[in-house]
């Protein structure tokens, strides 16, 4: 005998979780089944952070009204996470005298979406907003923010399991059986079943509804790589800088994107492939990427890349046609009971907060469940120690000693943080979860000189040496360890020369 959930969701990225945190404010049994060992593993988490205001998107299209509604929605939803968002505004940079009709275009474009306070500016006050940038005119957009993709879906998985969401890490869905009284999901970890299912597999989204026998999907997976300038060099820009949208083109255009964390993004590239899961990146795309965004902001040289990237995008248009689809969210008459969401790339992180609340709508027309008293969206803040100023590190270690042991020198990330990332709601356990929750090993050293202390914190909480993965799977890091005590205190381990991610 199996349980049965009332929703299971297929895919824990950022459209995934979300919808996941929404469904959790009702008396609702809900499942989150992802293939990865933990949620914002692929490109919800290799993507730009980008909360775009709208200006990109066809007027009267599913995806502008789910861009407007979900940047409406961000800043709040942020809050109540505690996950960074900054608005820092965009200019979108015409060049040349002749590529100044298009700024027009965008603007006339995001007026009719509703986007706020558009204007299109002079090179005399390009300069004097972003002195180190080049251009004839631009298209200021200053309510367009940033945020943390990976932190937002982390926390939005994580407030969504501590409100009694269920996730089954490493489950990829293998097979669906179609609905007597409910769905029956395949998994390596047993069968699901579930009354209602939401296909929010991404770039699997296709396959995921060829398996409940729907075929008319199909995704074209098209790669963006990124490379990332040391923070040194984060006082080149304050707002993102974009160049004029390349026209039939997969993508907006290799732009210049400040982080968050205080980094600047280079990219993204766009390239069809064949592998969904191709994340590579390549010496030759990395050198077009920085002499393209040098043309934009001269200041960048090659020195200033720290690491690169890539990510993935689900386009639903070939590369013979090029330019963008709208997004498909529909529950088509062959799988009744099953919503399935297609095409979600860009906007998609912005559109997130909206898609969840037109899943939420979906599901309570089919089982209209009370709200749950017990329901509580805000995540209690956690110290971020390197923002904090010199008096409060010090008042934080005074309590807390771990807080005044430094793991990571190239983001001052201490011990106190690397073990709450290591015990995280999710129960993931890998370095890259521990990266992607702490920021430690994200500095110019790539963990070279906090990698083996983080290894040393996960076998100080019980983590075998063997069991040490980089991002789960099969990705050891060790095979074992050297001479030493029997329970393997003092001893080196033995590495496996896993490669980094």
């Amino acid at each position: 005998m199996y349980k049965t959930f009332d929703v299971a969701i297929i895919g824990g990225g950022v459209v995934g979780c979300a919808i996941a945190r929404e469904l959790s404010r009702y008396r609702l049994d809900v499942v989150v089944l992802e293939r990865e060992p933990d949620v914002a593993r692929g490109t919800s988490s290799k993507n730009s952070g980008v909360v775009h205001t709208g200006i990109n998107v066809p007027p009267g299209s599913l995806k502008a009204r789910l861009n407007v509604a979900g940047a409406a929605a961000f800043e709040a939803l942020c809050r109540e996470l505690d996950v960074p968002f900054k608005r820092v505004g965009k200019l979108v940079i015409a060049m040349r005298a002749e590529e100044a009709p298009e700024l027009q275009a965008l603007l006339t474009r995001g007026s009719a979406n509703g986007v706020p306070d558009l204007e299109i500016i002079d090179s005399e006050t390009v300069r004097r907003l972003e002195p180190n940038v080049s251009g004839y005119a631009a298209l200021h957009a200053p309510t367009a923010a940033i945020t943390c993709p990976y932190s937002l879906t982390i926390a939005l998985a994580e407030n969504a399991a501590s409100n009694g969401v269920a996730f089954q890490l490493e489950s990829p869905v293998t097979s669906i059986v179609p609905p007597g009284e409910a769905f029956t999901l395949t998994t390596p970890s047993g069968l699901v079943n579930a009354l209602l299912v939401i296909n929010s597999a991404g770039l699997h989204a296709d396959r995921v509804a060829r398996m409940a026998g729907l075929s008319k999907y199909r995704v074209y997976p098209c790669r963006g790589e990124y490379v990332i300038l040391d923070k040194s060099r984060c006082g080149l820009i304050t707002r993102m800088v974009y160049p004029v949208p390349p026209k039939g083109g997969p993508g907006l255009g290799v732009h210049i994107t400040p982080t968050v964390d205080g980094n600047i993004l280079l990219g993204p590239s766009a390239t069809y492939i064949r592998g969904r899961d191709d994340v590579r990146t390549t010496m030759a795309m990395r050198r077009q990427l920085l002499k393209e965004a040098a043309e934009l902001l001269p200041g960048i040289s090659p020195g200033d890349a720290i690491a690169a990237y890539s990510g993935v995008r689900p386009k639903t248009v070939p590369s013979s046609r090029g330019g963008f689809g709208d997004f498909i969210i529909e529950e088509p008459p062959e799988t009744l009971g099953m919503l399935h969401l297609v095409g979600i790339e860009s906007p998609g992180l912005t559109a997130a907060p909206a898609i969840a609340a037109l899943a939420r709508e979906w599901v309570l027309r089919y089982l209209p469940r009370p709200e749950s008293p017990r329901f509580n969206g805000r995540r209690e803040p956690s110290p971020r120690f390197r923002e904090l100023v010199a008096e409060s590190q010090a008042a934080l270690a005074a309590v807390d000693p771990d807080y005044g042991q430094i793991v990571c020198r190239c983001e001052l990330v201490t011990k106190a943080e690397v073990l709450e990332s290591i015990r995280n709601p999710l129960g993931a356990k890998s370095l890259i979860s521990i990266k992607y929750r702490s920021r430690a090993m994200m500095g110019r050293c790539q963990g070279g000189f906090c990698g083996p202390r983080v290894v040393d914190l996960l076998r100080e909480t019980g983590v075998p040496v063997d069991r040490i993965t980089l991002r789960g799977g099969g990705s050891w890091m060790f095979a074992g360890t050297t001479r030493g005590t029997a329970n393997g205190a003092g001893r080196a381990p033995v590495t496996t020369g896993a490669g980094d991610d």
